[in-house]
């Protein structure tokens, strides 16, 4: 085989893995949609079969000596195609280390323990739950140490969510953080409390619905390429490529705001990947090249422009034509109710400023799980615990408790820093965009045109070409700093509640 040959073979090879991703990720869409209690076997069984082949196609001899071709002749390959190689050897030979039976098993895993969880927290019963989550937490020990033994496995998992990400750098991060954050919430507790009122009441699912999709159009987003559907927790995943992406939330009939920041959020998802350049698609570069830059698009469109003073004095207008029983409350209510700090259970609830601990806890019992510091078993009362030390609230069941996020059930152990993260870095983008767009002008015109241009022009149109590292240096011009986000958050409280 030659290099010409080679480059065909390689272009192949990703339409392969491509297709079988699209299959699977379907399968796992509508389980988590709307497929019947009762078909997960059903489920598990066809993944079982399509992972591995998707094992054999990976891992297979043809395979490897055709990325071994390419990689001992990189000078003949352009620099994606560069990129394209490096990514898949990596991934082929990470694979490589874990035996075919215990990736089937593990696919099978992931389908009962999705299962599960949803039955574990609809009725608060973190004994149901507890034994899929101890062999998740012993398989990903298991596959670290296959793949990285002379990495700890927590660090090596936080690795592949966030390429070079370590607990040392982890620790670090998030004791800057807590060192500011304590003595804000402090000042908060001391000043007068806001009202949220405006978002409780009786809301319904359909009018919940109009202005979901108001607001993926107001976003920018493409509603012939990006579908919307309900789940218990909100996700956003591509089926096969950027061309097909979907986002999920949830409507809750008594709080308008959940499901209104959840599409936010997930659509500033889909906004990253669906803006990977299109000849990306079917390749391993499309799509975004990391959860802490994806979580840094998501809540940025969530937090700093969709609970901005200009956005949401331009959707209220809008909210109040979906909800007439809003008509005597003011745009100004609705600012100061999305930014009220109040620590709270629920993480995809909590504020902006209260946020970075739940994310927190989540990093600490995971850290000392993965280190065999603490049992799967005992993690609600630890919870529980930390809960009380970091946010002074009691948790009253697992359900509001221990159960609420579907991460762990989903095998995404390793991706929680990614949220805190994300958040510091998108407001460091914010700082950087400020420089040529007037960002606060555009949000009240809720005009996302140039907001977008910017991001797919700096992130993201690259996809997964440039790593993490490398995207915040090329964006930024300087290291990053969290105290830029810190600082975000003490602007913001002070416009809030003028302390």
């Amino acid at each position: 085989m030659n290099i010409t040959e080679g480059k065909e073979a390689l272009r192949d090879l990703q339409a392969k893995m491509s297709a079988y991703e699209h299959a699977m990720t379907s399968i796992f869409y509508d389980g988590s949609t709307v497929a019947p209690k009762g078909t997960a076997a059903n489920r598990g069984q066809s993944l079982s079969i399509l992972s591995e082949e998707q094992y054999k196609l990976t891992t297979g001899e043809e395979t490897v000596k055709l990325l071994e071709l390419l990689d001992a002749n990189k000078a003949e390959l352009d620099d994606f195609e560069k990129r394209q190689v490096e990514l898949l050897i990596k991934s082929i030979r990470d694979m490589q280390k874990i035996p075919m039976e215990e990736f089937v098993e593990y696919q099978r895993l992931l389908v009962e323990a999705d299962d599960v969880w949803h039955t574990a927290k609809e009725n608060s019963d973190f004994a149901l739950f507890l034994p899929v989550l101890e062999k998740m937490f012993e398989t990903h020990i298991r596959f670290a140490g296959y793949i990285a033994p002379e990495k700890k496995p927590y660090d090596y998992w936080l690795g592949e969510y966030e390429e070079g990400l370590t607990t040392e750098i982890c620790d670090k991060f998030f004791g800057q953080v807590r060192s500011r954050l304590v003595p804000l919430i402090a000042k908060v507790k001391n000043a007068n409390q806001v009202s949220n009122d405006i978002l409780h009441g009786d809301f319904a699912p359909e009018s919940q619905e109009k202005l979901a999709y108001y607001l993926m159009e107001t976003m920018g987003l493409d509603l012939d390429h990006v579908g919307l559907s309900t789940t218990e927790h909100p996700f956003t995943t591509s089926l096969g490529s950027h061309f097909d992406e979907r986002i999920t939330t949830h409507y809750y009939t008594e709080d308008f705001s959940f499901s209104m920041f959840s599409v936010i959020h997930e659509g500033g998802h889909a906004l990253y990947d669906t803006g990977s350049r299109d000849e990306f698609a079917y390749t391993v570069l499309d799509g975004g090249v990391s959860m802490g830059i994806h979580e840094s698009q998501s809540r940025f469109y969530e937090n700093i422009l969709g609970r901005s003073r200009g956005f949401t004095s331009f959707v209220f207008p809008k909210i109040q034509e979906l909800y007439p029983q809003l008509k005597n409350y003011t745009a100004d209510d609705f600012y100061r109710a999305v930014n009220r700090v109040e620590p709270s259970l629920i993480r995809t609830e909590a504020d902006e400023v209260t946020y970075c601990l739940h994310v927190m806890i989540r990093y600490e019992l995971e850290k000392r799980v993965m280190a065999g510091e603490l049992k799967v078993k005992d993690l609600p009362n630890e919870w529980n615990r930390l809960y009380k030390e970091y946010l002074g609230v009691d948790v009253p069941n697992d359900k509001l408790g221990v159960l609420q996020d579907s991460h762990w059930s989903g095998g995404n152990i390793g991706y929680f820093p990614s949220y805190a993260l994300g958040s510091a870095y998108g407001a460091q983008f914010l700082k950087k965009m400020k420089e040529t767009i007037d960002v606060d002008a555009l949000t009240a015109k809720g005009d996302f045109a140039p907001i977008n241009e910017w991001n797919k022009e700096n992130i993201w149109q690259y996809g997964s070409f440039y790593k993490p590292n490398e995207i915040l240096e090329k964006v930024l011009g300087e290291p990053f700093d969290p105290s830029v986000y810190l600082d975000y958050l003490e602007d913001k409280v002070k416009s809030v509640y003028g302390v």
